[in-house]
C-alpha cells in the first residue's frame, strides 16, 4: 500500500501503520503538540481517495469531519490513499526565527570587567627537525618544545598523537598547537596544525530551546559576532513540550531520534555559516551550549527519563568539558564543548545563562527574572541570594491546547484591539496575510481586551448577549476574531476552553512569582527590576499582560526586555573563563523550590485563576482601568 500526496509524493505504507507515522518516516512532519498521541487535534489531513479507518474523531469539529478531515495519527489506511495536507498542518522546522540582539555584545562583555579569554589557547612552535644525533621521538620533541615555553604539563590523547607525525612533517616542523589550559580536560592538547591551515579562530555558541535553536558564529580573538543562524527545533516532530519528549526518549530508539534531530539542526546552521565565510571546520575550535536540563541531556545523548519521575533528579547538572566529536558536531572534533550548568530537573542552563546576562546576581537590588515560555522558569534575588522555580505554564502560548493556536509564524494573529462600543476586533497578522490562527502575544491581547470590554467576566466566561461575535461552537461559546470563507480560509476563534487554558498558564506564572517572594518574606513592592527573557517576551504588550494577571502590576519602567538571554549568556561563557566560573557560581548559589509540592503555590495559583486576580489590591492599575472600561 502507498500514500499518494496531492504534491505527487509517494510514500510506502506498512501494514497497520497510521498516516502520521508513515509521513514522519518519510521525512514529512505534521504539527503534533502531543507527539502523535491523539490528544492535541493538530495533525489534520484530508483523505481524498481510498478506504481508511479513523480510530478517533474526538478533536475534530462537525464541520471539519464533514469536510473530510481526519487526524493523521488516528487514521489507518486499508488500501492506497490520496491525501491532502493543509498548510496549517505542515510542520516547517527550517524556518528562520527572530534572532536575539547582537549589537554591542563585545562592549557588553567588557562591562563585566573581564577580557576576552576563550577556553582554548594556541601556541606557535618551531621544532628542530630530527637528525641521526637528535633522534628522540616526535612526541618527546614536541614535549621538549612545550617545556621550553613553560607548558610541560600538557596531556596528549590518542587521537592527537595518532595524526601528529604527518602534521609535523607536512608543516616543516613549524606548527600551532591548540590546547585547553588549567584543569578542564586536564590541560589536554586538542589539535596540531600548520600556521597556514586553520590560522583563524572561531567558536560557536548555541541556544537549544524547546522550540528554537539559535547559533552565533564568533571570532574568538575579537569577540565579534561573525554571523548568526536559527531554526525551529526539529524535535517538535516528536511533541511540543519537554514531558512529551522525555516520554519519547524512553521509548525504543527515541533518545537517539531526539538527539539526531537537534544535532542535525545545529550542524545544518553551523555548516551554512561556515560556508558563507569560507571557514573550515578545524578553525572552529570551541563551542558553548545552553539549554534547559532536558535539552542538555538529550544533546549529550543522556536518558532524561528520571527528570519527570519523583523525586525529579537529573543525571547531572554540571557537565564535564567534552569534545565536539563526542557531540557529533561539524566543528573541529577535538574542540571542547562547554555546557552551561543546570540547577534542577526543570531549571536548566538557559536560566543560568539568562541570570548571567542580566547581571542581577551582581546587583544589590532585588530583581525578578522571567523566561515566559513552555516551562515558565523564574528567578528572584540579588548579589546575596538567588532562588528559582519552574512554573510549568505549559505550551499553550506556543499554540498547544488552543483550538486555533499556533506559533508566531506567518498567518498568526499577533495583536488584538477590541472596540469597546461595538466589540469588533482589530487584528494584526504576521506577514499581513489571511489569518490562520492566533499566537501567544495575540492570545494575551485577546483575553485582556475581551475582559476590559466586558465580553468575558472575571472567570473568563462569556457574558451572554454582549456581542454577536460570540457564538455557540462545538466546545461551547467562542469569540470569532476572523470569519473565514468556509473553504480555503477557516474561522479563527478563542473558545471558553481556550481561555481556561490560558488562565491556568498565566496563573502558574504569577503564582510562581508570589510563592518565591513569599519564601523569603518579600512582596512585589521589594522588586526593583523585572527582566523578561525569551523571544516570546519581546512581543508581549506589558499593559495587557498585567491586565491578564500574568505580570506583576508594577511600574512599566521596571520591566527590562532582554530578548534571548540564553544565547547571550552562552556568548559570554564562550569568550571568558571568568564568566564561565561565574555561571557555575550562579548555579551553585541558586536555591531551587519545587512548586508541585508547595501548598503556598497551590493557594496562590487558585487565587490567580481569575482576571486579573481574586485580590485586586495586587492589581491597582487594572482595578482603576476596570472602573473606566467595564
Amino acid at each position: 500500500m502507498n500514500i499518494r500526496l496531492t504534491s505527487d509524493e509517494i510514500i510506502p505504507l506498512r501494514e497497520g501503520e497510521d498516516l502520521y507515522s508513515a509521513l514522519k518516516r518519510a521525512g514529512i512532519y505534521l504539527v503534533a503538540s502531543c507527539g502523535g498521541k491523539g490528544t492535541c487535534g493538530k495533525c489534520k489531513v484530508k483523505v481524498l481517495e481510498g478506504k481508511h479507518e479513523a480510530l478517533s474523531h474526538g478533536k475534530l469539529t462537525v464541520k471539519e469531519r464533514e469536510a473530510g478531515l481526519v487526524l493523521a495519527c488516528r487514521t489507518v489506511p486499508r488500501e492506497d490513499v490520496l491525501v491532502d495536507i493543509p498548510k496549517e498542518s505542515r510542520l516547517v522546522v527550517g524556518d528562520k526565527i527572530a534572532l536575539a540582539r547582537t549589537k554591542n555584545l563585545v562592549e557588553y562583555l567588557s562591562s563585566y570587567g573581564v577580557s576576552i579569554n576563550p577556553p582554548v589557547k594556541r601556541v606557535f612552535l618551531e621544532l628542530p627537525p630530527p637528525t641521526i644525533s637528535d633522534n628522540i621521538s616526535d612526541l618527546e620533541r614536541l614535549k621538549r618544545a612545550l617545556e621550553e615555553r613553560g607548558l610541560g604539563n600538557i596531556r596528549f590523547s590518542h587521537g592527537f598523537v595518532a595524526g601528529m607525525a604527518k602534521t609535523l612533517r607536512e608543516a616543516g616542523w613549524k606548527v600551532e598547537l591548540t590546547y585547553v589550559p588549567g584543569s578542564d580536560l586536564c590541560g589536554e592538547a586538542i589539535f596540531l596544525t600548520s600556521p597556514e591551515l586553520c590560522h583563524r579562530r572561531y567558536g560557536v555558541c548555541v541556544d537549544i530551546g524547546t522550540t528554537t535553536v539559535v547559533i552565533y558564529l564568533v571570532n574568538l580573538l575579537t569577540g565579534e559576532i561573525v554571523d548568526v543562524g536559527s531554526t525551529y527545533n526539529s524535535q517538535m516532530r516528536y511533541g511540543d513540550d519537554v514531558i512529551t519528549r522525555i516520554v519519547h526518549a524512553t521509548e525504543g530508539g527515541g533518545l537517539h531520534e531526539l538527539r539526531d534531530a537537534v544535532v542535525t539542526d545545529i550542524n545544518t546552521i553551523v555548516q551554512s555559516l561556515m560556508d558563507r565565510h569560507d571557514i573550515i571546520s578545524c578553525e572552529v575550535d570551541s563551542a558553548t551550549v545552553a539549554g534547559n536540563t532536558t535539552m542538555s541531556h538529550i544533546f549529550w545523548d543522556m536518558d532524561p527519563g528520571s527528570i519527570r519521575e519523583e523525586p525529579y533528579i537529573p543525571t547531572l547538572n554540571v557537565f564535564p568539558l567534552w569534545k565536539g566529536g563526542t557531540a557529533r558536531l561539524s566543528i573541529n572534533p577535538q574542540a571542547p564543548v562547554y555546557t552551561v550548568p543546570c540547577i534542577a530537573s526543570y531549571v536548566g542552563g538557559d536560566i543560568v545563562a539568562g541570570v548571567l546576562a542580566s547581571k542581577m546576581h551582581r546587583d544589590p537590588e532585588i530583581a525578578l527574572f522571567m523566561d515566559i515560555g513552555t516551562n515558565g522558569e523564574i528567578a528572584i534575588g540579588n548579589n546575596e541570594w538567588l532562588m528559582t522555580a519552574a512554573c510549568s505554564a505549559g505550551p499553550c502560548f506556543e499554540g498547544s491546547g488552543i483550538r486555533n493556536g499556533m506559533r508566531a509564524t506567518a498567518g498568526a494573529i499577533e495583536a488584538v484591539k477590541i472596540d469597546p462600543a461595538t466589540c469588533e476586533p482589530d487584528i494584526k497578522v504576521i506577514g499581513e496575510g489571511v489569518p490562520m490562527g492566533i499566537c501567544g502575544s495575540g492570545m494575551i491581547d485577546a483575553v485582556s481586551e475581551m475582559f476590559l470590554t466586558g465580553v468575558i467576566d472575571l472567570k473568563g466566561k462569556f457574558v451572554a448577549g454582549k456581542t454577536e461575535r460570540v457564538r455557540t461552537g462545538e466546545d461551547g461559546p467562542e469569540f470569532v476574531f476572523y470569519q473565514g470563507d468556509g473553504h480555503l480560509h477557516k474561522d479563527v476563534v478563542l473558545t471558553e476552553v481556550d481561555i481556561e487554558n490560558l488562565l491556568r498558564a498565566k496563573a502558574a506564572i504569577y503564582a510562581g512569582v508570589t510563592t518565591l517572594l513569599g519564601e523569603v518574606g518579600f512582596t512585589l513592592d521589594a522588586v526593583e527590576k523585572v527582566y523578561i527573557a525569551g523571544g516570546f517576551g519581546n512581543y508581549i504588550n506589558v499593559e495587557r499582560a498585567i491586565t491578564l494577571g500574568m505580570l506583576p502590576d508594577i511600574s512599566k519602567e521596571r520591566f527590562i526586555f532582554m530578548g534571548n538571554t540564553s544565547i547571550t549568556g552562552a556568548y559570554l561563557c564562550l569568550l571568558s573563563e571568568e564568566l564561565r566560573r561565574e555561571a557555575e557560581e550562579i548555579a551553585a548559589k541558586m536555591t531551587y523550590i519545587e512548586l508541585s509540592v508547595s501548598r503556598n503555590f497551590m493557594d496562590d495559583y487558585m487565587s490567580a485563576l481569575f482576571l486579573p486576580h481574586t485580590d485586586l489590591n495586587q492589581f491597582p492599575t487594572v482595578a482603576e482601568l476596570m472602573k473606566k472600561t467595564r
